[in-house]
């Protein structure tokens, strides 16, 4: 397994082909994909396909959507991480959790680490996200996290808000805000 980072309640490993069931899980439930232009996954051999044609590729480029599990427990609970769009030259912020484990606070959290380790370790210098206009969770993420919203703007003919991070020289007090022990509700 190889970690690339840890939050207070979380930590975030690269995926690897084995994986397949909990991308499966994951990419299976409709309300998950609710937002997205992506199919429902229907067998792991799908699954496996993303994870290797479209997952383990970014690894070589230090960026990656890396599977985020609890460290309490190790259980799985969603990816987040950073990815690279050569077609619109940027790195993209994204995240996607399992549905029961929504309104825990481990977006935020898992985004807020992911941004700071995109500035901080990897030296980016401008990091974009995008969701769904009418995915207001996800819009208030976006905005929990610091990031600044620039337009709206179509992909994949999904209507998406389009925000953006510049790495600053003290990110400390926006990309580590103080987490209560108590896991903290998102609405």
């Amino acid at each position: 397994m190889i970690k690339i980072l840890e939050t207070p309640r979380l930590y975030l490993r690269q995926f690897t082909p084995n994986d397949s069931s909990l991308l499966l899980q994951l990419n299976s439930d409709p309300d998950v994909l609710k937002y997205l232009h992506e199919p429902l996954l229907r067998s792991e051999v799908e699954a496996e396909k993303i994870i290797t044609k479209i997952i383990l590729p970014q690894y070589t480029l230090k960026l990656g959507r890396w599977a985020v599990h609890v460290k309490s427990d190790d259980h799985f609970i969603g990816w987040c991480g950073l990815k690279s769009r050569p077609e619109l030259n940027e790195i993209d912020l994204g995240y996607r959790f399992l549905q029961n484990e929504w309104g825990n606070g481990f977006a935020t959290e898992a985004a807020t680490h992911v941004l700071a380790y995109g500035f901080n370790q990897l030296g980016i210098n401008k990091i974009t996200a995008r969701a769904h206009v009418e995915n207001h969770a996800s819009l208030k993420i976006l905005e929990k996290i610091g990031m600044n919203y620039i337009g709206e703007g179509i992909v994949y003919e999904c209507p998406v808000k389009v925000f953006v991070a510049q790495r600053q020289d003290d990110l400390s007090e926006i990309l580590f805000p103080p987490f209560a022990s108590a896991p903290v509700k998102e609405k």
